[in-house]
């Protein structure tokens, strides 16, 4: 068996992770990889961030993006999904509030209530916008779990 994932299940352990990493390039070209909160939407991946971000300004410069959530402690747990493609700023409403409600559904056992958070926090993040990617369809995974191991020795 391989331990390659199967395009359903990569989405589905996509969908279930919590925390991924988005890289995106600088203007001399550098990676710049961050931890982000996302939803999957139609297998894309969306994220939200303040409009005066420095992701927004890194999408609209240079689209190109890739994105990895992993889980695992031991070696035969450790499993991923890479994905690479197109991020851009969504500008649809129907599309920005169906993300929203995504996080809200999400996130919401997460946020720290606006009212413990402090003003110049709350002022930074009180406006969103709303990112996509939307992979190529090319997508790198594995699950080390499905590796047959060799009996250990008595």
């Amino acid at each position: 068996m391989s331990i390659r994932l199967t395009p359903d299940e990569a989405w589905a352990f996509v969908e279930g992770a919590h925390t991924g990493i988005l890289t995106t390039l600088r203007r001399d070209g550098f990676p710049v990889a961050l931890p982000v909160w996302f939803v999957v939407l139609e297998r894309t991946v969306c994220f939200t961030t303040p409009p005066g971000g420095k992701k927004v300004a890194r999408a609209r410069r240079d689209p190109r993006a890739s994105f990895l959530v992993e889980s695992g402690r031991a070696w035969t747990e450790l499993a991923a999904v890479h994905l690479s493609g197109r991020l851009s700023v969504v500008t649809d409403e129907r599309t920005v509030a169906l993300v929203g409600g995504l996080f809200d559904a999400k996130y919401a056992a997460h946020r720290l209530p606006d009212e413990r958070m402090p003003a110049a926090a709350r002022a930074v993040y009180r406006d969103r916008v709303t990112l996509r990617l939307v992979p190529d369809e090319r997508i790198l995974s594995w699950d080390n779990s499905r590796i047959r191991l060799p009996a250990a020795p008595a």
